[in-house]
């Protein structure tokens, strides 16, 4: 599980940041890849990437300003062009839509390809035995969401070396006990995987907000998060512009991820009027709260542990 920046500006494109997209790569867990927004230029910088539009399967945009969905229609349509032809799932606040179906509808873009679009509540809004994605609204602008994506506990190891010291050969029936199944072996023993499993391993969670003041629904949607994700527009002594215009500054999200508990913050979506000499202090401003906290940038990729 990794995550990889594809845009880590605010507002408008920059030479050193593109507009927001991010990538989480579940190569492993699900050979997929699933994108929080979508802004201008998204398909631009994934061909600096080894990512494969094909192997998005999920596209979740937390609101719907322009530099988190005007690389959308791009995009999709692209994918077409790029061996997509499995299903795609485009979740997102109501308006999304419309947005999506309309700049299909006018350019004559024909997807080959199953769209599938839900425009998304407070509440679970994806879950299958291996992940739930939770949506809560946050305090922007417009409608704003905030995702939790918590991967569920995973089996403990199988014991081989005790099934082997008791005559219990490897083959097919290993899978079945360490899905913690009870198996009748060839000699007639009935045996269950739940006493060969060591302890559930513990499945990582991370949270990916979109624009926000800070806010109280931020600090749910991180609570023990092993990553959070948070905008940081403004550097701490520009409080009053960063509430004025719906948005966080460095120490607003570091005190999220105090307050929530959370074991990392990467400090995304930076306004162009910071340059790179700026960015080792914004960077320090979050430690002084937070001692984990990283300043990302374009094409950053960081795993999740």
């Amino acid at each position: 599980m990794e995550i990889l920046f594809l845009g880590t500006g605010a507002g408008v494109p920059a030479k050193a940041r593109n507009v927001t997209s991010i990538a989480l790569k579940l190569l492993e867990e699900r050979n997929a890849i699933w994108l929080f927004d979508c802004g201008e230029a998204t398909q631009h910088q994934i061909l600096h990437t080894n990512i494969k539009p094909r192997k998005v399967e999920k596209i979740f945009i937390t609101h719907l300003h322009g530099d988190h969905i005007f690389g959308l229609p791009g995009f999709l349509g692209s994918r077409s062009f790029q061996g997509g032809n499995g299903p795609l799932t485009v979740y997102g606040p109501k308006g999304t839509k419309a947005f999506v179906e309309v700049s299909l509808k006018v350019s004559e873009t024909h997807l080959k390809y199953p769209l599938e679009i839900i425009e998304i509540e407070e509440g679970t809004v994806f879950e299958d035995d291996r992940f739930m994605v939770c949506a809560l609204r946050l305090d922007h602008g417009i409608e704003s969401f905030g995702y939790r994506i918590a991967e569920k506990d995973k089996p403990g190891a199988l014991d081989a070396d005790q099934l082997k010291k008791e005559g219990i050969r490897p083959g097919p029936v290993y899978r079945l006990l360490k899905e913690g199944r009870t198996v009748t072996l060839e000699d007639g023993r009935v045996i269950s995987g739940k006493d060969y499993l060591g302890p559930a391993k513990k499945g990582k969670i991370i949270a990916i907000l979109g624009d926000t003041r800070p806010n109280e629904a931020a600090i749910r949607l991180a609570a023990n998060a092993d990553l959070l994700i948070h905008e940081a527009t403004f550097n701490k002594e520009s409080g009053q512009m960063a509430h004025d215009y719906f948005h966080s500054t460095t120490a607003d999200a570091a005190q999220t991820a105090k307050q929530a508990g959370a074991k990392r913050l990467l400090l995304t979506h930076i306004s162009a009027r910071y340059g790179k000499e700026d960015w080792p202090a914004l960077e320090q401003e979050a430690q002084a709260l937070f001692p984990d906290s990283l300043l990302v940038h374009d094409l950053m990729e960081v795993p999740v542990f």
